[in-house]
Parts: C-alpha cells; sequence; structure tokens
C-alpha cells in the first residue's frame, strides 16, 4: 500500500480548502500539513503539493520543498489563483512549478479560482500595471466554490488512478 502525503502552503485559506477536499478523497495511508511542518520526503510514495499564485509564481516556501523532492518521486501540483482558470496568469506558476521539480515523476496538475485578501486587493488595484489583474480578481470572491472543489475531488482521484498504473 503506498503512502500519500498533501501537503499545501496558505494564506487566505482557498490553498487548505483545496488541500483538505483532496486529503478526504484519497484512501490508505496518508498524511496532510502545511509546507513548512513536512520534515522527510521519502517516506512518502506520491505527493500531491498545493499553493497560491503569488505575483505569477510559487511562493519561496514551495520552491524550497520543490527544489529537495528525490529524483523519480511521485507528485502531483495544485495551485489557487486569482486569474481566470486556464488564462496564462493562471498557468504561469504551475509552469514554473514543474521546472522546479523537474526530478520528480509528476502525474498531474490542477488549478481553481480562489478569493484574494482584501490588502492584496487594495494595493494591487491602486496600482496601474496590476488594475485590470485586480477587476478581474473581483469575480474570484466566492472561489474556491463547490464546482472547484468537485473538480479537485476528481483531480484526486485522477492522480490516485494514474499512481497505481505507473
Amino acid at each position: 500500500m503506498s503512502k500519500i502525503l498533501v501537503t499545501y502552503f496558505s494564506l487566505t485559506g482557498n490553498t487548505k480548502k483545496v488541500a483538505e477536499v483532496i486529503f478526504e478523497e484519497l484512501d490508505g495511508e496518508k498524511t496532510i500539513g502545511k509546507v513548512d511542518e513536512i520534515q522527510d520526503l521519502d517516506e512518502y510514495d506520491l505527493l500531491f503539493i498545493g499553493f497560491p499564485v503569488h505575483s505569477h509564481g510559487v511562493p519561496f516556501k514551495v520552491e524550497e520543498l520543490l527544489k529537495k523532492i528525490p529524483p523519480g518521486k511521485k507528485i502531483a501540483l495544485f495551485s489557487t489563483h486569482g486569474s481566470l482558470t486556464g488564462s496564462r496568469l493562471s498557468r504561469e506558476a504551475l509552469e514554473h512549478s514543474t521546472t522546479l521539480a523537474s526530478k520528480a515523476k509528476i502525474l498531474g496538475t490542477f488549478s481553481c479560482r480562489g478569493k484574494v485578501s482584501m490588502q492584496a486587493m487594495e494595493v494591487l488595484s491602486k496600482s496601474p500595471e496590476h488594475k485590470a489583474w485586480a477587476e478581474m480578481a473581483t469575480s474570484a470572491q466566492t472561489h474556491p466554490d463547490e464546482n472547484d472543489l468537485e473538480d479537485a475531488k476528481s483531480f484526486a482521484n485522477w492522480i490516485k488512478t494514474l499512481s497505481l498504473q505507473q
């Protein structure tokens, strides 16, 4: 039986909510915890790693973890963001995360929208270069919603199936 870790970095609670749904959907021996609480990745057969997109990138704590993943380790990455799903801005951080974990065996990625903190919205809406993004991000205030969480469950099941096949 494989041992699964679901780990995440979350400031607003969006990524934590998605991580908890993924965790609940998985069977077997499993652990959930924040990125900075995880000590040993070697003991796990499959890692789900989640993070919020910050300034189109991967938060530093997650970057550090991704660089430490042992070669050949099976992983699945997930993120939350204020951008429209599928947009360039929502994809950039996930694409960057896959390069950081290039030694791992990446089974898949998932992303969904998440509400942006009011402090970030205030700062970004005042910045001319971020004004359009801030206007778009206001529509993410109800996310992750039930549809996003159902999609996260499907992602967990898909990755679980892929992991057993490889």
